[in-house]
């Protein structure tokens, strides 16, 4: 069934036949999953990646994930090792990327992986992507489906906004459940978090029984998540902020302001994986407003609080 935009498509068979016709003549298709909406196409044609670097501006230096269904597809593409198996079984499918060493054998596009003797891999859960990835013969490139630098897409209308009629087909898959991009793990060597999510280090640690060192810095852009500016709504973001000013949005967490204008809550019961899934939608909100500028007040930094301080930390480098 079609919705009154001509290239949003609720999900059924038909839709399904045609995504995957779509992405087997090396064009892209906004596809939901858990995280984020995402721009795919297949991992192994140069073509269709190329069109995702173009269609978002993105630089060639910055990766794309590869999405896979399951483990056993992706041992033809990375070398495996028995991290990625500890956290394959606690967390799989689901929100978390790893990055693995790539097999010279591999037929993922180069391009995808910037050139790196590494790719970023994930097993996403929505179901509607997997009913994809299941069907096709090969892995999906797939970075959230937004202009680079821009605020991740959450819906199907999102998703439009961006890039209009410059995608033939948008999968509706409704609001995604999490709402922000996946936690980012290097597993080359010790284990590193590349990119915060709502899978935590606290719970990864306990997984693999290891102790992260905190003192590692982050130099080659190894995945996605990692440049400086990134999900930015296109105006200016304070954040940390105590007072306000009176004329920005201001964005919190709780219900002390529900009944003051230009005050924003990411969720009214203090949860931070709730307030996570809000993050992008508010910020939409927000610029389609017409408000000039962001205060945004501190924000818990445990649990999905350190992936939201991490999101509105890049996005303020306006």
């Amino acid at each position: 069934m079609k919705n009154s935009y001509s290239n949003i498509f609720t999900f059924n068979k038909k839709i399904l036949n045609k995504t995957i016709k779509t992405l087997k003549k090396g064009s892209v298709a906004g596809l939901p999953t858990e995280t984020v909406y995402g721009l795919g196409g297949n991992a192994y044609s140069d073509k269709a990646v190329k069109k995702i670097f173009r269609l978002k501006g993105r630089p060639k230096i910055n990766p794309l994930i590869i999405h896979y269904h399951n483990i056993k597809d992706v041992e033809k593409d990375v070398k495996i090792n028995k991290h990625v198996k500890k956290l394959y079984k606690h967390f799989c499918p689901g929100p978390i990327t790893f990055v693995l060493k790539r097999k010279n054998s591999s037929k993922i596009s180069k391009l995808a992986c910037a050139n790196l003797k590494t790719i970023a891999i994930r097993f996403p859960k929505n179901k509607i992507v997997r009913s994809i990835l299941k069907k096709i013969k090969f892995p999906l490139a797939m970075p959230s489906a937004n202009k680079s630098t821009n605020v991740s897409p959450v819906n199907s209308l999102d998703v439009f906004e961006e890039f209009n009629k410059k995608l033939k087909i948008i999968v509706d898959g409704g609001k995604c459940k999490i709402g922000i991009e996946s936690t980012v793990l290097d597993l080359t060597s010790n284990p590193k978090i590349l990119r915060p999510g709502v899978i935590d280090e606290k719970k990864i640690e306990r997984t693999l029984k290891i102790k992260f060192n905190k003192n590692y810095r982050k130099r080659k852009i190894l995945s996605p998540g990692m440049m400086a500016k990134h999900y930015s709504p296109g105006i200016p973001i304070l954040i940390n902020q105590k007072k306000h000013d009176g004329t920005s949005a201001f964005i919190y967490i709780g219900n002390k302001y529900k009944y003051k204008k230009n005050f924003f809550s990411l969720n009214k019961k203090n949860n931070l994986n709730l307030a996570a899934s809000n993050l992008y939608k508010v910020l939409r909100t927000i610029k389609k407003k017409g408000y000039k500028k962001i205060q945004i007040h501190k924000i818990p930094h445990y649990g999905a609080g350190i992936a939201i301080n991490d999101r509105i930390k890049r996005a303020s480098k306006f």
